[in-house]
């Protein structure tokens, strides 16, 4: 997988925002940051005028004190808390009806990403979200284990996963670009390797890019790549994991019917290679301490190797 376009340069910054909802809160931010900077100002020059000022009778003082110190800081206060919670009902309205709903589950360390599709079916994917700018989405956002949040600071304002219910969370994004949505919840000894990428598109690009996720996996071409597709079944990997259109049917890991086509692997840990899949194959609980997935680090280098191929082919 090679790098291309905008997709590579990742951004996880609250203060530039490219959805809706993160507009909102920047806007809030720096409306909070103006006025306590103007009431901190306004404090600071009459301790100040105090200390040093000259002249002046004690009404005067006392004037100054009760107004600068009390009633405009007091105003300008309740003007800013109005303001910050009329902001707040936008942020949690749902998305106009016939919205795209897409399922996240947070599990312990990676995120499972299920979309539903007018059919009736869905397929999944893990730790990659693709959106589409200007269209209003509804995260269904649950839990397999502990709390987590997810967080995406570019896109909007954090939520909490929590075991037994189901929150939600609306998306608008405003540009395109690829975004870091990480896990803002201690959720055990990887938590800080759970992360979530979210890649905004044109709405033609991101039709394309469901078509192809929903189609099965395409069967291996290369000798090499055969040879790994035999190893992966002969290992029990189907076991865990889904590859759609073969006997791989598992649950409880990531399906992998088109891993070779995401951006990073192991809750965003490595980018996607064939010597990252490697690596993680062979140790995973070295990348990610807690890991439930077995390391295959004793098999031969070569059919190491193969298998990486097998996955990375996966587009």
């Amino acid at each position: 997988m090679q790098p291309g376009g905008n997709l590579w340069e990742v951004s996880a910054s609250a203060l530039v925002p490219a959805g809706r909802g993160a507009e909102r809160i920047a806007s809030l931010f720096w409306w909070m940051t103006g006025g306590s900077l103007l009431v901190w100002l306004l404090v600071v020059g009459i301790a100040l005028y105090a200390v040093y000022g000259r002249g002046g009778s004690q009404r005067s003082a006392r004037r100054l004190i009760v107004w600068g110190g009390a009633v405009v800081p007091t105003v300008l206060l309740t003007v800013l808390l109005a303001f910050g919670l009329a902001a707040i009902p936008p942020l949690l309205a749902p998305p106009p009806v016939g919205s795209r709903t897409i399922h996240i589950t947070g599990e312990q360390w990676w995120w499972r990403v299920r979309y539903p599709l007018p059919d009736g079916t869905s397929f999944e994917l893990a730790n990659e979200l693709r959106l589409a700018v200007g269209e209003p989405v509804e995260l269904l956002l649950e839990s397999a284990d502990v709390v987590h949040s997810l967080w995406i600071p570019a896109l909007a304002g954090k939520m909490d996963l929590i075991p037994g219910r189901v929150t939600r969370l609306t998306l608008e994004p405003t540009r395109a670009g690829t975004f870091a949505g990480p896990c803002a919840e201690y959720c055990g000894d990887s938590h800080a390797f759970m992360e979530l990428m979210v890649v905004v598109s044109a709405p033609q690009e991101l039709q394309r890019w469901l078509e192809r996720q929903a189609a099965p996996a395409v069967a291996p071409a290369s000798p090499q790549a055969q040879a790994g597709q035999a190893r992966f079944q002969s290992s029990g990997c189907g076991a865990c994991h889904s590859v759609r259109g073969t006997s791989a049917d598992g649950v409880v890991g990531p399906d992998l019917t088109h891993v070779g086509s995401r951006l990073r692997i192991a809750g965003g840990r490595l980018l996607n290679q064939v010597s990252s899949l490697q690596t993680w194959v062979a140790r995973p609980q070295q990348l990610k301490p807690g890991a439930i997935m077995p390391g295959f680090h004793f098999l031969p280098e070569q059919e190491l190797e193969v298998l990486a191929v097998y996955l990375g082919g996966l587009e």
